[in-house]
């Protein structure tokens, strides 16, 4: 819409109450709210003040003050809120020079679209996210200098055979059996799917939902595709709306990666491809039917793959996912069919416009504009070097002998590596000023100084187990 048409829809619909979103640098949405009175024509180019130095990562408190500008194209009606409030997405602008903050990460994406048509290699590219989580009927933790603990409860949690229920029916997913159960093993068919009906009354277009491999209520709902800005504004509503429709019933949902000990942790496989005048660049006659430009689009983030954990994979606790033994997609390869390599072909489709690549290494807890538009500047840098991915990898890679197992590649083991690999390798991030040297760095920075180090310095409860009696 236009902001003519936002201003319209106001008067016509009698709406009261206007509520501005924006999405700081570590991925959290932020929101404040303004009387109807205050969208004019104006606010769409002047924006609204606020104080950015109590924003994560952003300014310090003698340079504060900032804007954001809404977006009239991003209007939507909030599905919770008592009163009748439609939410505009907006950008982050310095109030003096008026240019875009180069910490947004909405803006982030919008120059990552600007790029790749700069480039020639496409117009357009495409993501399609695939977000896990979990749903717990009970969340408890702290982290104090004297003690530190969680404790995760759940209706059909394993670990729950034994409580005292009245009655205690039985029905309980075991660890690593969650793939599709029906109910009543499958407790939260019905939350799901009021979840997957919340975003389709929205606009936001749903493929499936389902329950996922492990216990605790694992589940996915999958995204349809959609551009890159667009995906990120997507899956920002898309966690808002999972965490309030559980609410709804009592209950909490996470995107943690690794929320349970010895079970499969949450990922976010998320499906890429570029379009260049409303054909598919990724159709082709190599490997699984894929082109020469899709091959080195894959060694575009098998190169980077390292370096891009930092931003596709951004919390200490991704890493306690991203371990042997629980599906996870820690190997740099790439192969049709097989969930064992970092990177898949689909093979749901012959069609062209159906050619693209799964990268399975992502998990939820990424900014998804910040994760979108560095795995697009990977793939971007594979094509225009021409970045040979190797020959794929058809075995099931879980098998292989410990010496042909050494020899691949793997994602980092912890988010200090991570790190490590992005300050030595995000040239590649840099090209059209997408990233900026000042984003890098602050991230970098931020990660260490706020949740690397902390965790690091902490005693950890298995730590007693193991040691107290030493």
């Amino acid at each position: 819409m236009t902001p003519e048409q936002i201003i319209s829809k106001i008067k016509a619909e009698k709406i009261r109450v206007i509520d501005i979103r924006y999405m700081d640098l570590p991925g959290t949405w932020q929101h404040f709210t303004v009387p109807a009175c205050e969208i004019t024509e104006t606010c769409f180019e002047d924006g609204f003040g606020f104080d950015g130095s109590s924003m994560r990562a952003w300014r310090e408190i003698d340079n504060s003050d900032m804007v954001v500008v809404p977006d009239p194209g991003t209007g939507r009606m909030d599905p919770f809120f008592e009163e009748p409030t439609l939410v505009l997405i907006g950008d982050i602008k310095d109030p003096i020079t008026g240019e875009p903050y180069s910490r947004d990460p909405r803006y982030i994406a919008r120059k990552t679209e600007q790029y790749i048509k700069s480039t020639g290699i496409g117009d357009t590219i495409f993501v399609g996210p695939e977000p896990e989580f979990f749903i717990f009927n009970n969340i408890r933790f702290a982290s104090e200098n004297n003690a530190a603990f969680y404790e995760i409860d759940s209706d059909e949690g394993i670990w729950n055979s034994s409580r005292e229920e009245i009655p205690n029916t039985g029905y309980k997913i075991r660890h690593k059996q969650g793939y599709f159960p029906l109910p009543p093993a499958d407790k939260y068919q019905d939350m799901r799917t009021e979840m997957m009906l919340a975003l389709e009354d929205m606009g936001i277009e749903i493929e499936c939902q389902h329950h996922e491999v492990a216990t605790g209520g694992q589940a996915e709902i999958d995204l349809r595709y959609s551009t890159l800005l667009h995906m990120g504004d997507t899956l920002a509503w898309f966690k808002y709306v999972l965490k309030n429709v559980a609410a709804k019933y009592d209950h909490t949902v996470t995107f943690m990666p690794k929320p349970l000990y010895e079970d499969n942790g949450t990922g976010m496989h998320t499906h890429l491809s570029i379009w260049k005048d409303g054909k598919p660049t990724f159709a082709g006659n190599k490997y699984a039917g894929i082109s020469q430009e899709a091959l080195w689009a894959i060694g575009g983030i098998i190169k980077h793959c390292k370096a891009l954990c930092a931003i596709t994979n951004p919390t200490t606790n991704s890493y306690k996912r991203l371990v042997p033994g629980f599906e996870a997609p820690i190997n740099l390869a790439y192969s049709s069919r097989n969930r064992s390599a970092s990177i898949r072909i689909p093979m749901y489709s012959s069609a062209p416009a159906a050619k693209r690549i799964e990268f399975r290494t992502p998990d939820p807890s990424c900014n998804g504009y910040l994760a979108f538009s560095a795995m697009t500047m990977a793939m971007l840098d594979g094509i225009q070097n021409k970045i040979d991915p190797g020959d794929p990898m058809d075995k099931n890679i879980y098998d292989l002998p410990p010496e042909e197992l050494a020899e691949m590649a793997s994602a980092p083991a912890s988010l200090a590596e991570a790190l490590d690999a992005l300050e030595a390798d995000h040239e590649f991030l840099l090209k059209g000023d997408v990233f900026t040297r000042d984003v890098i760095e602050k991230w970098i920075a931020y990660k260490r100084t706020n949740e690397v180090t902390p965790v690091d310095s902490r005693p950890h409860p298995h730590e007693f187990f193991l040691y107290y009696d030493i």
